[in-house]
């Protein structure tokens, strides 16, 4: 009952699915929750690619991969987005007056520049990648990288996400990583693991000197660089 209630927590937190939830953050069930996060990112990655299987033969590629992308934002509820739109708010004043920046509601100019620039790099790294099946992976490694910056970086604000990395143990982390090497194996993809890694340590490097650690908005950042780099990467060792 305790798994199923932190994968449903999990689920709902990450995607737009079911509408109008309600999220229950009991007691004891939150460190299961951010273990289940790799596996909603699959399962988000695995309709992407089915919707792009089913769908190649009847349009064309270019409006093909909006459409995809589209999938992508909206079922994810842009829950990530937010978190980027805010950090890189946070990065455009002193780093004392970064987290309050961070925390307001509103979206600040340098937010909506950056994360519209972000969005149409991203969008074009889609068109190009020509390996969609990749996409559970991508999506599942880029949520790794939020579980290693929850387990391994401190937190440096209080809500939810205190509470997560509070209740977040070794053991749920260990479950996360072997699922993603299963994973990993069966997409023959265990170099996919290297850009992630190396995404992760750069902006845990970066935010640990700036800001003492992570927050919420931080890990939402770091879930899309991460898929970015990891769309990137594909792209350039195609063509070697």
């Amino acid at each position: 009952m305790r798994l199923f209630q932190a994968f449903s927590l999990a689920f709902n937190m990450l995607t737009i699915i079911p509408f109008f939830k309600v999220h229950n953050f009991f007691k004891g069930i939150n460190g299961y929750s951010a273990m289940f996060y790799p596996l909603v990112g699959f399962f988000i990655g695995g309709f992407l690619w089915l919707a792009y299987f089913f769908l190649e033969s009847y349009v064309p590629s270019t409006h093909l991969s909006v459409i995809i992308f589209v999938l992508w934002v909206t079922l994810t509820g842009a829950i990530h987005l937010d978190g980027f739109s805010d950090t890189v708010d946070g990065l455009f004043v002193n780093s004392k007056r970064a987290l309050d920046v961070m925390k307001d509601s509103h979206v600040g100019g340098m937010g909506m520049v950056f994360t519209s620039l972000f969005l149409l790099f991203k969008l074009s790294s889609l068109i190009y990648i020509q390996a969609y099946y990749l996409l559970p992976l991508i999506l599942l490694l880029s949520r790794l990288n939020a579980l290693l910056a929850i387990y391994f970086y401190d937190y440096i604000s209080s809500g939810v996400g205190k509470l997560i990395k509070e209740e977040f143990t070794m053991l749920c982390l260990i479950v996360a990583i072997v699922f993603a090497l299963l994973v990993a194996y069966l997409f023959s993809a265990f170099s996919l693991f290297i850009p992630s890694l190396i995404t992760l340590i750069i902006i845990g490097i970066f935010f640990q000197k700036r800001l003492g650690g992570f927050n919420g908005d931080i890990y939402g950042f770091t879930i899309e660089v991460t898929e970015l780099a990891l769309l990137n990467y594909i792209i350039i060792s195609a063509a070697f």
